[in-house]
């Protein structure tokens, strides 16, 4: 059946690109996290926000936060206003290492630019399906919000009634609604 292999295929390839990370510092679930991170904006960088965007348990996730932290990839940073609240910033070394690529990266190398946007558009796709169908919660591009106002210089999110910095509108949010 078609479905079961494109399954497979993905399956695969995901497999193929994490077990490279074994050959570095990082165990796959920590270069997800790491990767994750490195493309969230600022409301979308909790250990419980980490785990639903990567489907697993809150305890999981926060002890993969500490080990990147000790590892010197993540900073802790604790809310002046609920010191309960806990979020990471990427250190230098962590966006060195989430720049590191792999087999995936480089076999998509080999790819010509208007077959890899309808790949990407195809995926994407296929993505929002299964997040509707496990009824999990949508992330996406700040910029793509139906929450998002443009700006001179970047954008305001209407939902949190903030500004955003100009790096933040091509950032995963959390707070996700498709426009």
């Amino acid at each position: 059946m078609t479905t079961d292999r494109i399954r497979s295929l993905i399956n695969r390839l995901s497999r193929l690109d994490a077990g490279a990370d074994w050959e570095a510092d990082l165990n796959p679930a920590q270069r997800a996290a790491l990767d994750y991170l490195v493309r969230a904006n600022r409301f979308s960088r909790s250990p419980s926000v980490v785990a639903d965007y990567l489907g697993s348990t809150r305890g999981t996730v926060s002890q993969t936060l500490k080990s990147l932290a000790r590892k010197g990839y993540l900073v802790e940073e604790r809310s002046s206003a609920d010191k309960r609240s806990i979020s990471y910033r990427v250190t230098e070394a962590g966006l060195r290492e989430a720049a590191r690529t792999g087999p995936l990266a480089e076999a998509l190398a080999g790819i010509g630019e208007p077959d890899l946007l309808a790949l990407a558009n195809d995926l994407e796709g296929l993505l929002r399906r299964a997040v509707r169908a496990g009824g999990n919660k949508p992330f996406g591009i700040c910029r793509n919000c139906l929450h998002f106002r443009p700006r001179e210089e970047a954008g305001f999110c209407a939902l949190l009634s903030v500004a955003l910095e100009p790096d933040e509108t091509h950032r995963i949010c959390h707070e996700q609604e498709p426009a």
